[in-house]
């Protein structure tokens, strides 16, 4: 059994999970925080403590609303929401809300973008930075693949699939190098649902065994845990395990609902993730 798929609290009132009527006007209270120290606890983390900064990215691909004259605008979103922040917003909460503004009636993307950051910024607990390009205006993204090694094609057998971090370990000389593999997957924790992502470490100390790496990096498999609290998982392991001097880890999910999540965490202020996103998005 997982002993990690505790349901959160709180989650009987979540939209997660079961059916919902839609609503295509303006509905902030379709937004379902959940607070971050529930989960946090079990890595042993305090809120005034944490040994991280970062930050979770999500990128909306379905957000539209009416200009003053009632005709549609479709625009990309960019929500940045702190690590630090005490709450996280659940995902498909999130995807309802964005899609009540699809008959709500706006002067400018300003006055969206205003409302969604400060809609964002109450249910999170800290200021959420939010960034709308219309498609009128043509904005590009850009693919690519992390500057790094990708360990996914060593030859190694594996048989486990819940987190088993006695798999890392670090014995070998200083290196400063960035790690990746394609293979993470978790499900998650309300709906059991697969979550699919790009997993990159980044770090400076002893290097780190590739294969138990791996090994780590498919252990989640069969885990339950939302996106945000796995990244935290995989990096305090790391760091117990392995002792880096500097750490930065970073997943990148594919999309679920017109939205995907990218969380980042790091051991030191100023360190960022690489700007390019996963091919699957």
């Amino acid at each position: 059994m997982n002993t990690h798929s505790t349901r959160p609290h709180g989650a009987e009132s979540s939209p997660l999970g079961r059916v919902v009527a839609y609503r295509d006007t303006y509905a902030p209270e379709l937004l379902f925080p959940i607070e971050r120290q529930l989960k946090r606890a079990e890595l042993g983390l305090r809120a005034d403590a944490l040994p991280f900064v970062g930050e979770d990215l999500w990128n909306a691909y379905e957000l539209s609303w009416l200009d003053a004259r009632g005709k549609p605008v479709v625009a990309l979103g960019e929500f940045r929401v702190p690590a630090a922040s005490p709450r996280l917003i659940e995902s498909k909460s999130l995807k309802l809300y964005l899609n009540a503004f699809n008959q709500q009636r706006c002067a400018s993307v300003e006055e969206v973008r205003a409302t969604i950051a400060r809609d964002l910024s109450a249910a999170a607990g800290a200021a959420v930075a939010v960034v709308l390009r219309p498609l009128h205006e043509r904005p590009e993204r850009r693919f690519g693949y992390p500057e790094g090694v990708c360990i996914d094609t060593l030859e190694i057998d594996i048989d486990r699939y819940q987190p088993f971090p006695e798999a890392l370990r670090a014995d070998g000389p200083e290196v400063q190098e960035t790690l990746y593999s394609h293979l993470l997957k978790s499900n998650c924790l309300v709906t059991g649902q697969p979550d699919w992502g790009t997993l990159v470490v980044r770090y400076r100390g002893p290097a780190i065994d590739r294969a138990g790496l791996l090994r780590y990096v498919v252990s989640f498999r069969a885990h339950d845990e939302f996106h945000e609290q796995c990244v935290e998982r995989v990096f305090c392991d790391l760091m117990a395990r392995c002792r880096p001097r500097a750490l930065a880890v970073w997943a990148r999910y594919t999309r679920r609902g017109g939205l995907d999540i990218n969380p980042f965490r790091a051991s030191g202020a100023g360190s960022r993730a690489d700007e390019a996103m996963e091919v699957r998005q």
